[in-house]
């Protein structure tokens, strides 16, 4: 099994979803991270409660009981779920911690988001905190907060202001490719690394961190 079980009781099971492995999936014969979970626990119910984009890497949190899911799915609801993120940028004199506030629309015919006005039907208000950790050269290191969960929000938004993600074929630049190609970078520099939440039975907090396993992140930590 590539998922890593982190955390696991009668309620929950918190993973980590490898960069390059879907969340879920229908495509025949593709492995996804739900399917991988369901062989594990031989149980007749496993519920997914968020996701991640197949090329990043981070902390998911399963719900093992309705009862579980339907409580996480509401923290989620009510922003009460904290997740964080590392990501490594191409950037040249990028302020060392912004807050970035957007309206995004998703477009489903080619899966992409983009930042539109404020009364563009669709469009949906998205904000996201970050703060420089560390630089290199034209590299840089930033933690992400995310206050909304939006499609593909910490790529476009880091993008429309000309900070592309390492990795990012939809939402990279000239200068974002280039660099991807010299550091040999083949998923996006992006790891959910931090997820906090209120435990769906017992009410208490519960928080788990993760290294990111790229080595993109390495010479930057």
């Amino acid at each position: 099994m590539r998922t890593e079980i982190v955390m696991e009781d009668e309620h929950i099971i918190v993973c980590r979803k490898p960069a390059g492995m879907a969340t879920q999936t229908d495509k025949i014969g593709q492995k996804d991270v739900l399917s991988e979970l369901r062989n594990y626990i031989k149980g007749p119910y496993i519920g997914m409660i968020h996701r991640l984009d197949q090329p990043v890497e981070g902390l998911l949190v399963f719900a093992k009981t309705q009862k579980a899911a339907a409580a996480l799915s509401k923290q989620i609801a009510n922003n009460q779920m904290n997740k964080k993120y590392y990501a490594v940028v191409a950037a040249e004199n990028l302020p060392k911690q912004e807050v970035l506030v957007d309206y995004l629309r998703k477009d489903s015919k080619t899966n992409t988001s983009s930042v539109v006005k404020k009364n563009v039907k669709d469009a949906k208000r998205s904000e996201l905190s970050y703060r420089v950790v560390n630089t290199k050269d034209t590299l840089a290191l930033i933690e992400v907060t995310l206050v909304t969960g939006r499609h593909h929000q910490i790529r476009v938004q880091m993008s429309h202001r000309g900070y592309p993600l390492l990795g990012d074929s939809k939402y990279g630049n000239d200068a974002s490719v280039i660099l991807s190609e010299r550091y040999q970078v083949k998923n996006i520099a992006l790891c959910a690394y931090n997820l906090e939440f209120m435990h769906p039975v017992t009410g208490k907090k519960m928080s788990y961190t993760i290294a990111p396993q790229s080595s993109i992140f390495g010479g930057l930590m």
